[in-house]
């Protein structure tokens, strides 16, 4: 094959992957049903991905990309929106754009968010993507949003002993485990109602927590 076919073949593997996470979840992410639904042999992803875990981190490095993509169409969009009112979007706005964004796709995508966030795959040196442990190990691909949330504490905290970094993680987790209890319906029963509106008060609640009340 020619290293484009050969690139192209990989790309393939990793979309079956991702449909399948995405409509079936991660159960239904095993090699040869992959294989299958890529119209390859079983054997054939073992040419591009050393492992199973390889294959399943490539596929979640999608994941990430993808709320990545929408973090940034979102804050765009919101900031846009603030423009055309001619008023500055504060930082504190954007973080709740963010944290809107990053609970609804746990909710939308359940099961490439559960395999995004699966401790075997973040801490293995093996599922770099060249197969190695020569690249970034896929808990780095969360880096760039937490430098996000960082940055939009430190706006927002500006004179709080908390450092930045710390009140983001502790926020991050908030809104975190807000999304796992909520798709598990434990949130839902111990608050009578699956409204939306309930979990858009949670990500209010969370925000007010960890960055105090919005100023009147």
């Amino acid at each position: 094959m020619s290293q484009e076919s050969d690139t192209s073949l990989r790309e393939r593997l990793i979309d079956a992957g991702v449909e399948l996470v995405l409509t079936e979840g991660t159960a239904a992410l095993g090699l040869r049903e992959i294989a299958r639904r890529a119209g390859v042999s079983h054997g054939a992803p073992r040419r591009y991905f050393p492992t199973h875990h390889s294959l399943l981190s490539a596929i979640a490095r999608r994941g990430f990309a993808d709320l990545g993509a929408r973090v940034a169409a979102t804050t765009e969009q919101a900031t846009t929106e603030q423009a055309a009112t001619e008023q500055a979007m504060t930082p504190r706005a954007r973080l709740g754009a963010l944290a809107r964004t990053y609970v609804g796709y746990a909710l939308e995508c359940r099961g490439m968010f559960e395999l995004m966030f699966r401790h075997d795959l973040l801490d293995s040196e093996k599922n770099a993507p060249d197969g190695g442990g020569g690249g970034a190990r896929l808990r780095e691909s969360t880096l760039p949003m937490f430098g996000l949330f960082t940055g939009l504490v430190a706006h927002c905290r500006a004179n709080e002993a908390t450092p930045p970094d710390v009140a983001a993680a502790a926020l991050w987790a908030n809104l975190h485990g807000i999304a796992q209890l909520w798709t598990s319906e434990s949130l839902p029963l111990v608050l009578g109602s699956p409204a939306p509106e309930i979990l858009d008060r949670l990500v209010t609640a969370a925000l007010d927590a960890h960055l105090g009340p919005v100023n009147p």
